[in-house]
């Protein structure tokens, strides 16, 4: 056994480790932000592991300009899904809001017309900490 195909099994076993973890985080936390934190934080490094052991296994241009392409779509895509679950969660009532620390969307559920055209210069409104 090659010292590759020994960093490509512990890279495998890592991602496999990582993707029970996020399947744990899942179904034990409380409430739907720290499900979306476990479902996508280990999921990205999982796969991010299994890509560099599949480049470290097949080092051609082609494995490395797809594994490229696909780690760069999972990365922008990513964070906007969690972002979308988070927004449909809270604006359904499944995000315990006293759990917060700062309520950022609550002011532009409240005035829809402020989040579209806010100004620089308007005054925090009590849902929002003042900036330093």
């Amino acid at each position: 056994m090659s010292a590759g195909e020994i960093v490509v099994a512990l890279l495998i076993l890592l991602a496999g480790f990582l993707s029970l973890a996020a399947g744990v985080g899942i179904i034990r936390f409380p409430d739907v932000l720290t499900r979306l934190h476990a479902a996508t934080k280990p999921q990205v490094l999982g796969l991010v592991a299994v890509l560099v052991a599949l480049v470290i296994q097949v080092p051609t241009w082609g494995v490395l300009t797809t594994v490229i392409l696909v780690m760069t779509f999972q990365l922008l895509t990513q964070p906007m899904t969690a972002h979308m679950i988070a927004r449909s969660a809270y604006r359904t009532d499944h995000v315990r809001r006293d759990l917060l620390i700062t309520d950022e969307l609550a002011r532009d559920i409240d005035d829809p017309a402020l989040a579209i055209g806010r100004e620089s210069d308007q005054e925090p409104s009590e849902h929002e900490m003042p900036r330093a």
